[in-house]
């Protein structure tokens, strides 16, 4: 990297090295950084060391032999644990999706974690239907290699259909077959019981993330109109600021200004930059402010600091509250690079 308008040092060989604590920095920089296809040697090799070091094993340790954690059932609680947390945490870390523990664990959320409707449930049920969960199981399960797979297609189009409203009736109707809950998403949008039944930007950037991940060529109507819904939701106001509808509060959650690992149901500016360039928002003029926010971040040597942590309650801790972190800074990177003002070689 030697854009010093942009970095302040050159991260990249920090992120490179080899870390028993964090293997899958190195195998996402190299894949995702760098574009190293997958049968290359080191990213094989780094991929292994992901499933051999680190997080991962202590993870897939704690698993019952029937796929779940913890037990049986939708696999939300408990909070983190749990079998919906276990494998977004997962995802995350660059676990290999090939693996037979992890494809177990991905077949029992896809069997018991989603409602009758076709999206992944809290409660097992569409009372439970929030775009928070349902975006963050299909991100994971879509890096996991199961896209394609019948059951998270219809997870997919669920998600897509909750946003634009197609085919679903207002909560109100009780007696319609398919119908919005008011104890989850309530209407089409982003419309959430989380947020008073406010339009909730946590949830569009969960959902925004799972349908970024599906190629263009492969989204649906429903897909390509849900993100542009979301698109327009999110850059409807600045990133930056983060001041969407808010039901319980006078200003937005200090969490949207915190960069953290792992990411789950909390949200920050970062990740939704990391949405919005990934659907090629990268030069949009609106995401100025926040590009500007994120690269104020930066150490003297290029680094981000973990702002945002689970750690204590997760199966394991990862890096330290306060330093300058290697998953938070790969993030920062990621968005760097789609939006061509960082230089990687």
């Amino acid at each position: 990297m030697n854009d010093q308008t942009v970095l302040k040092g050159d991260p990249l060989p920090w992120l490179l090295e080899p870390d028993v604590a964090n293997p899958g920095v190195r195998y996402l920089a190299l894949t995702e950084l760098l574009g190293r296809p997958s049968d290359d040697p080191e990213v094989m090799a780094a991929q292994q060391a992901v499933m051999d070091s680190g997080p991962v094993p202590v993870i897939l340790a704690a698993q019952a032999d029937a796929g779940y954690w913890v037990k049986p059932g939708p696999g939300y609680a408990p909070k983190y644990q749990s079998t919906v947390w276990s494998l977004i945490f997962l995802a995350q870390l660059g676990a290999d999706g090939r693996d037979p523990r992890v494809r177990a664990g991905c077949n029992y959320v896809l069997d018991h974690g989603r409602s009758h409707y076709g999206g992944f449930s809290a409660t097992g049920r569409p009372d439970g239907l929030v775009h928070c969960l349902q975006g963050n199981l299909c991100a994971a399960l879509i890096d996991l290699g199961w896209l394609g797979d019948e059951r998270l297609d219809e997870a997919l189009d669920w998600l897509a259909r909750s946003i634009t409203g197609e085919g679903i009736a207002p909560a109100k109707e009780k007696d319609t077959v398919v119908r919005y809950y008011r104890s989850g998403n309530s209407a089409p949008g982003f419309a959430c019981a989380a947020n008073n039944h406010l339009p909730c930007a946590w949830g569009a950037v969960k959902a925004m993330l799972a349908l970024s991940k599906v190629p263009a060529t492969a989204r649906t109507p429903a897909m390509q109109a849900a993100i542009e819904t979301g698109v327009e939701f999110l850059l409807g106001r600045d990133p930056a600021v983060a001041d969407y509808p808010m039901a319980f509060a006078e200003k937005p959650s200090r969490s949207w200004f915190q960069f953290g690992y792992p990411v789950f149901y909390v949200t920050d500016v970062l990740q939704n930059l990391e949405v919005l360039t990934s659907l090629g928002y990268g030069h949009d003029p609106r995401l100025k402010p926040a590009l500007e926010l994120l690269r104020r971040k930066q150490d003297t040597q290029g680094r981000w600091k973990l702002e945002y942590t689970y750690n204590g309650k997760t199966w394991v801790d990862v890096e330290q509250k306060g330093k300058p972190g290697k998953w938070v800074t790969l993030r920062a990177l990621r968005v760097l690079k789609r939006s061509n003002t960082g230089h990687l070689a």
